[in-house]
């Protein structure tokens, strides 16, 4: 029994990507469910599977919010964001991400890889020097970004309005459709002068790029969707530079205070993240092999909201670039998470924050329960009542209760040692079990295989309950009585079906299942390739652990305050 993923290529390795946080805040459950969870479970897989895979990820630093965040608190951009990021790398780690290298577009080395970048396209003449209008500030003495822009609506006449768009009625704005712009900090008025910047012809490489994506039929359809309605409107010259004093300035002379547009040196974050992280194993140039080399499957997990950067901007850089990059195998993109059926809303802190989770929950039953309502095809909601429900009778009643049952007998009745079980006492129900729950396990690895996280999370909630029903119809609460060997045969059997079951949930909620994977006496370290081991039979007389309960039950008095913090936000 050895299932593999669906797939028509075999590839050497595999580089995933979860995209890049933006260091002006925390995360909520909502970029979980997006880009980071997905992402994990799936890493988890192939390690288990002994694949060599590579996941990078790091901190978006840059643009003009983290500015505005900075200036209201009253501290430099480069102190926010560190601050953040560090934040945001502990949640992460306490939530069980397993990023190889978690970086931050800040550092030096994202510098100089981004510099390096746009030299290569510029001295290729790749790039269209154009020269516009946008507003100074004659007080400041620099061009302000739209959001350091306000004035008022032309669309509904209110005062206040930013130079990207309107709070009261919603509209879209360019800053030079705003009545009487001022400076947003000062007041003070403002004029249009002559700046030149760099574009990146995106049309010139719309038929390579709609040939990359027709070479992926099995790729998401709301992914394929996004790219072809841009690639009918047709694709634009998209600004690559910016007059702005935070960021990666860019690399040329007379270019003082220009600076790259967050969209194009956020994605390349994933190179000098790599590189990065290839300098710390003591070979800088590894890096090469996971961005450079054919053998290399590149896979980038994101929200919708981010398909356009991932699908069509990025792989444009890359197919630009004088050396050969390898472009994304597949995107697969995650809906939106909705929170008690409303959407979520940061400005009104209607979310529930990781940081605030942790610091009451543990991190699996949150991990289970995202995986079992993941956005994958549509907008999914998550609700405390849901997540209580969740913990309590799937991962307590179905998996926990299970696993403790089956330890329990062991240890009371066969001093803790796996009893004699063998193919001659095999019987029909015996055997029926062992087979649904191979068959899940078979499901599980062709699921994960094709993103399909949901399913393979269902079929592994199928082989519990496969197991609870074995356990209950061998009876060896009554067999222990009357028959011993025959009681000994059925725990054996069901830690056949709780081996299977550590596999099948490790990626998902792994605190747990490393503690089962030792209290089964497993010699293969689980995210080195554990999946051979956990598809052998565990043998007769192998000493188990002591368990412990893995998910403890939550009651309503700690889930109910959750669910009146979030109703008070929604009236008030």
């Amino acid at each position: 029994m050895n299932p593999s993923p669906t797939s028509e290529r075999k590839f050497s390795r595999t580089l995933v990507t979860s995209a890049l946080p933006y260091a002006n805040g925390e995360i909520h459950l909502g970029h979980l469910a997006g880009a980071y969870l997905p992402a994990d479970i799936y890493v988890r897989y192939l390690r288990l599977r002994g694949e060599d895979v590579l996941y990078i990820c790091g901190t978006d630093e840059y643009g003009v919010p983290i500015t505005l965040t900075a200036e209201r608190q009253g501290i430099s951009p480069k102190e926010l964001v560190d601050r953040n990021h560090a934040s945001i790398r502990k949640s992460f780690a306490d939530f069980g991400m397993s990023f190889d290298n978690f970086s931050q577009t800040s550092r030096p080395i994202h510098t100089e890889t981004s510099q390096a970048f746009f030299t290569d396209l510029h001295s290729q003449g790749v790039f269209r020097q154009k020269t516009t209008e946008q507003f100074y500030s004659p007080s400041q003495q620099r061009f302000l970004a739209d959001r350091y822009i306000e004035g008022t609506c032309p669309r509904c006449n209110a005062e206040g309005a930013r130079g990207d768009q309107c709070e009261k009625c919603g509209s879209s704005l360019d800053p030079t459709e705003l009545i009487e712009p001022r400076n947003a900090q000062d007041g003070s008025p403002l004029e249009l002068r002559e700046t030149t910047h760099w574009f990146l012809p995106l049309g010139d490489f719309q038929d390579r790029l709609i040939a990359m994506i027709d070479a992926h039929p099995e790729w998401k359809d709301n992914v394929k969707q996004y790219c072809r309605g841009w690639f009918k409107d047709g694709l634009e010259d998209r600004a690559v530079t910016r007059d702005l004093g935070w960021g990666v300035q860019v690399p040329l002379p007379d270019h003082d205070g220009k600076v790259f547009y967050v969209w194009f040196e956020a994605p390349i974050g994933y190179i000098s993240s790599t590189r990065e992280w290839a300098a710390a194993q003591g070979d800088p140039e590894q890096w090469r092999k996971w961005w450079q080399d054919p053998e290399t499957r590149l896979v980038h997990f994101i929200g919708k909201d981010n398909v356009f950067f991932h699908a069509v901007m990025f792989p444009a850089m890359l197919m630009a670039h004088s050396e050969n990059y390898v472009l994304a195998d597949n995107v697969p993109a995650n809906e939106f998470l909705n929170l008690e059926g409303q959407k979520l809303s940061t400005s009104r802190g209607f979310a529930v924050w990781l940081p605030e989770y942790l610091e009451k929950f543990q991190a699996d039953p949150l991990r289970y329960t995202l995986a079992r309502n993941l956005p994958e095809t549509r907008d999914m909601n998550f609700t405390w009542e849901g997540f209580q429900a969740r913990n309590n009778n799937e991962l307590g009643n179905n998996f926990g209760n299970l696993i403790n049952r089956i330890f329990t007998f062991v240890h009371k009745y066969f001093d803790g040692v796996v009893p004699e079980w063998s193919e001659a006492m095999m019987t029909d129900l015996d055997r029926q079990a062992l087979a649904e729950v191979e068959a899940d396990l078979q499901e599980w690895a062709r699921r994960l295989g094709t993103f399909d996280v949901k399913a393979a999370v269902e079929a592994a909630f199928h082989a519990g309950q496969v197991g609870n029903r074995y356990f209950d119809e061998s009876a060896p609460f009554k067999t222990r009585k009357t028959d011993l060997e025959r009681c000994g045969h059925s725990l054996g059997v069901s830690l056949q079906i709780i081996r299977m079951l550590a596999v099948m949930l490790a990626p998902v909620v792994p605190f747990a299942m490393e503690k089962l994977w030792n209290w089964l006496g497993m010699e293969t370290a689980l995210w080195r390739g554990g999946w051979n081991e956990g598809c052998r039979p565990i043998p007769p007389g192998r000493k188990l652990g002591t368990p412990e309960i893995l998910f403890p039950r939550l009651d309503d008095e700690v889930i109910q305050p959750e669910v009146e913090r979030l109703k008070k936000l929604l009236e008030g």
